[in-house]
């Protein structure tokens, strides 16, 4: 008989305190326990998702999933939020994008969530010996009903660790505070705090952190430094790494609205990558790539309000290597059409004008494409005739629908090229080494399995493992 260990959930005094990191790391330390473990959060917010099983989940339950040894699925991150604008964002429900929820206010949609979130966790519970929740935000957030951190945690009932990034100062503050704020159910099940992202003298904590186990009757359960990982950052943007040397400038394109940029997380370990937000930025840059946009008519319109538009024409002009991936390559073609509102007005007749970089047009289609994808490509010319014969797996994740007005440019499925100039609707590519080596000259090493043991590694280091134990009843 599959033994049932009891869950046990991570909440955070804040955004960005070290959720994400703290359960991908323990995901992996228990997997190296033996233990059956899978990843659960009720709901995030993020325009970095990933497909899976025939739906889309946020990138950080992707990574955790990964890091446990199980097959990502939409159970792992049953409600998704993806800011659309200001006031507005797409709801992925199950993995599937559900634009009546989007209309309903947000105060009112606990009732039409809750039931896919308890489903999901439901199936999770009995098929894996351990489940490791992640909460949203706060769970002390009182001025908002709180569907994934109290609700889930009494669901569940799950012991709890509490999370606080003392590099922003106030640690002590902000876990006495929530502990204090959070119903009387949820603060039983607060066993442990973690201090997150440390820098400095150890030395210096004391009396902090046994004082506050008094106060609260929380165990400290370790302290972890500021950690050289490598993951992609699970809600912006991430360039991180060390290029070797002679590596070419890649410069991305950095509009308000641009989305999937966790897949990019490889790039800096075969170019020297940088953002690109004025035409300058452009300036020496060996490829420019424009990527993924979660709203490709405001995103055009910024391009113009910047003037990056005319810089991409000239640079195009020149000779300069441009790639557009998913909305990107949607900006590069002649025209999008959204005359059904998907991403809201996008101008007189529902229309907005590309770049006219590329012989495309997009019409933009209520219904969501998520789907693996394969580019296998063909023989190019220069400049991207190393590309010539390079096959890699991906992604479609877009409502838009791409045809060539040129036939001529379409030289693969999933793929368009014009001179210098190369569209896919695929996201992923920029992670296959194969890929990354025909552009950039230099192939990246492998890093994520490597980050998840670094993190299950500072784990045993740093935190109190016989109480991670006891809270799951591991004998």
């Amino acid at each position: 008989m599959t033994r049932r260990l009891r869950p046990l959930m991570v909440l955070g005094c804040t955004s960005s305190a070290g959720k994400s990191l703290l359960v991908t790391a323990l995901a992996r330390w228990f997997a190296r326990q033996g233990v059956d473990v899978a990843p659960f959060k009720a709901q995030n917010m993020s325009n970095n998702a990933r497909v899976v099983d025939g739906g889309e989940i946020g990138v950080a339950q992707w990574l955790q999933a990964r890091a446990a040894g199980v097959v990502p699925a939409t159970d792992h991150n049953p409600v998704l939020l993806k800011p659309e604008g200001d006031t507005r964002s797409q709801v992925v429900v199950a993995g599937r994008a559900r634009p009546d929820l989007a209309e309903v206010p947000w105060r009112e949609r606990g009732p039409h969530l809750w039931p896919a979130v308890r489903a999901a966790l439901d199936r999770l519970r009995a098929a894996h010996e351990l489940v490791l929740l992640e909460g949203a935000g706060s769970p002390a957030e009182i001025n908002l009903p709180d569907l994934v951190n109290n609700r889930v945690v009494a669901e569940a009932d799950a012991a709890a660790l509490l999370v606080a990034d003392i590099d922003r100062g106030g640690a002590f503050a902000h876990l006495y505070g929530t502990w204090a704020l959070v119903p009387a159910a949820t603060r039983a099940r607060l066993r442990g705090f973690v201090l997150n992202r440390f820098r400095g003298d150890a030395a210096l904590l004391p009396p902090g952190p046994d004082r506050l186990t008094e106060l609260t009757g929380m165990a400290h359960a370790g302290t972890l430094p500021v950690l050289p990982h490598q993951l992609p950052d699970e809600e912006g943007a991430t360039l991180r790494g060390t290029p070797p040397a002679g590596a070419p400038t890649v410069a991305v394109v950095r509009y308000p609205y641009a989305s999937n940029l966790d897949e990019l997380h490889l790039l800096g370990h075969a170019a020297r990558a940088r953002w690109a937000v004025a035409p300058a930025d452009l300036d020496g840059a060996d490829l420019v790539v424009l990527p993924g946009s979660k709203h490709v008519a405001a995103d055009r319109a910024w391009l113009r309000a910047q003037g990056l538009d005319g810089a991409l024409a000239a640079r195009v002009a020149g000779g300069g290597r441009v790639l557009g991936v998913c909305g990107g390559c949607m900006l590069l073609g002649e025209a999008v059409e959204d005359g059904a509102g998907v991403e809201g007005a996008a101008g007189p007749g529902g229309t907005v004008d590309g770049l006219g970089l590329l012989p495309l047009r997009t019409v933009m289609d209520p219904g969501k494409l998520t789907r693996p994808a394969t580019v296998r490509v063909p023989d190019l010319p220069p400049p991207w005739s190393a590309l010539s014969g390079v096959a890699a797996a991906g992604y479609e994740i877009r409502h838009g629908r791409v045809a060539a007005t040129d036939p001529a440019a379409e030289v693969a499925p999933l793929l368009w090229c014009r001179g210098p100039v190369l569209g896919t609707t695929v996201h992923g590519l920029l992670e296959s080494p194969d890929v990354l080596a025909a552009l950039c000259g230099h192939r990246p090493p492998p890093v994520l399995e490597g980050t998840f043991d670094l993190l299950a590694d500072a784990v045993d280091r740093h935190l109190d493992t016989a109480l991670l134990r006891r809270l799951v009843g591991l004998g």
